[in-house]
C-alpha cells in the first residue's frame, strides 16, 4: 500500500462577492479534486488547535500527524532542520525574512514581506554581508531561500512575542517589533541590519531597475530544537517530502523522510507543479509515504491576488492532483489525504484557524457518489470532523 498527502498551502478561503459569493476553492477549476471527493471521504480537520497561531508550521505540523500540544517548538528550528543548521541546546533560531520597509509621514510600513519575491541569489549575498558585519558569538545569519532566511540566538531568549510579517501587510510596524525579554537585542540587530542593505549594491541595483528593496530584516517564528518521533519509530514506514520551503522540508527532515529536490521548485506561483507530481511517482517506486507540498495559493492569497489564487488552485489540481490520478494504476493500491493546511483567506492576507476540508481517498473502495466536489461548503455538510493530527493514522489506517 502507498499513502500520499497532497497539500495545497492556504488553498481555503471565505466567500468572495466578486465570484459570486463562492471561495476561490469552489471558483475554480478542480475536476480532479472533485472526482476524488465524489470516490472518497470528505470532511474538515481542525489542524490549529485551540490556543495556537494559525501558522503554516503548528497546521502543517498536525497534517504531519504530531499533536502540535506535544511537539510544537516554533516555525524556524524545523527551517533550521531543513537548512542543515544544527542547534544546540542553548540555541534559539529565528526566521528572518528580507522585507521592504516603506516610509510614511515619518512611520516605517511593511511594504513588502517578500521584498518583492526576491531572488535566492541576491538575497544569499545580502544574508552572507549581514554574517561578515553582524555575525559573532551570539548571533548567526544562514542564507535560505527567496526571501526566507535563519537566525540563531546562541545562548538566547525564546518567550518573545513576534509578529509574522505576512499578518501586517501594508501596515505600520509600530507595535509589531519584537517584545519581551530580550527584545531590545533583537531590535538593535534589526536597526544594524538595516544600515547595512541600505548601501548594498544588491538593493542600489534594485532600486534602479525599479524592483523592491530588501531594506530590512524581520524576526519571527522562533525556537528550540524540536524532539519528534520518526515515520520509521511510529509506523514502520519510509518516504519522503516534496516541497520548495525549508519549513515543509524541516518537518520531513525531523520524522526521517527523504527530501526531494525538483528543479523549478520555487514555493512561488511559478513553480513546476508538473515535476512535483512526476517526483512524487517516482519516489514511491521505492518508497510507502509522500507528502507533497504547494505553496503556491498561500502565497497568492497573501499578495491579495485572487486571479493568481485561482490559477494556483486550478494548477495544483491539473498539474499534481492530475498527475496523481492518472498514474494511480501504475502506482497501485494507494491511499490519498487532499487538504490545504488552513485558510488563508485572499481578502485579509493572512491565515485563519478555520477547520480546512479533506478528501480521503482509497483506491481499493472508490465509493462513487455526488458530492458537489470539493469545496469549504461540500466537506462541511458532510458533518465529519476530526483534530487534524488524526488525519495521518486515519490515512494509514492505523
Amino acid at each position: 500500500m502507498k499513502y500520499l498527502i497532497l497539500l495545497g498551502d492556504g488553498m481555503a478561503d471565505e466567500p468572495i462577492g466578486s465570484l459570486g459569493g463562492k471561495t476561490p476553492l469552489q471558483f475554480a477549476q478542480t475536476p480532479n479534486m472533485d472526482r476524488l471527493a465524489d470516490c472518497g471521504t470528505l470532511g474538515l480537520a481542525a489542524t490549529v488547535p485551540d490556543g495556537f497561531p494559525p501558522g503554516s508550521d503548528v497546521a502543517n505540523l498536525a497534517v504531519f500527524g504530531y499533536d502540535p500540544a506535544d511537539s510544537y517548538s516554533g516555525r524556524a528550528p524545523l527551517e533550521a532542520a531543513s537548512m542543515g543548521v544544527e542547534l544546540g541546546p542553548d540555541d534559539v533560531a529565528f526566521r528572518l525574512n528580507l522585507v521592504w520597509l516603506e516610509a510614511h509621514y515619518g512611520k516605517l510600513y511593511m511594504g513588502d514581506f517578500s521584498a518583492g519575491h526576491i531572488g535566492t541569489e541576491e538575497s544569499a549575498r545580502l544574508v552572507n554581508a549581514l554574517q561578515a558585519e553582524l555575525g559573532d558569538e551570539q548571533f548567526s545569519f544562514h542564507p535560505g531561500i527567496s526571501y526566507r532566511h535563519l537566525l540563531v540566538w546562541h545562548g538566547g531568549k525564546d518567550t518573545l512575542r513576534c509578529t509574522p510579517p505576512h499578518d501586517i501587510s501594508s501596515q505600520s510596524i509600530e507595535g509589531h517589533l519584537p517584545e519581551g525579554e530580550g527584545c531590545a537585542q533583537l531590535i538593535d540587530l534589526m536597526n544594524s541590519a538595516q544600515m547595512i542593505l541600505a548601501n548594498h549594491p544588491v538593493n542600489k541595483a534594485r532600486t534602479e531597475r525599479g524592483d523592491a528593496p530588501a531594506n530590512s530584516i524581520w524576526l519571527w517564528g522562533q525556537g528550540r530544537r524540536p524532539k519528534m518521533a520518526t515515520y520509521q519509530d511510529l509506523y514502520g514506514i519510509r518516504g519522503g517530502v516534496i516541497s520548495a520551503v525549508d519549513l515543509i522540508r524541516g518537518l520531513g527532515v525531523c520524522a526521517g523522510l527523504e527530501v526531494i529536490l525538483v528543479p523549478g521548485a520555487t514555493g512561488y506561483i511559478d513553480t513546476n507543479y508538473l515535476g512535483k507530481g512526476e517526483a512524487a511517482i517516482e519516489l514511491l517506486k521505492h518508497a510507502d509515504f509522500v507528502y507533497l507540498h504547494v505553496e503556491a495559493p498561500d502565497e497568492a492569497a497573501h499578495g491579495g491576488l485572487l486571479d493568481e489564487k485561482i490559477k494556483a488552485i486550478e494548477n495544483f489540481d491539473e498539474l499534481v492532483v492530475g498527475t496523481i490520478v492518472d498514474a494511480i494504476e501504475q502506482i497501485g493500491d494507494c491511499r490519498i489525504l487532499v487538504l490545504p493546511d488552513h485558510p488563508t483567506p485572499v481578502e485579509l492576507r493572512t491565515h485563519t484557524a478555520k477547520p480546512v476540508p479533506y478528501i480521503l481517498f482509497d483506491s481499493r473502495n472508490p465509493d462513487e457518489r455526488r458530492t458537489g466536489g470539493y469545496s469549504e461548503e461540500t466537506a462541511e455538510a458532510t458533518g465529519v470532523q476530526c483534530a487534524g493530527h488524526h488525519l495521518l493514522p486515519q490515512l494509514l489506517e492505523r
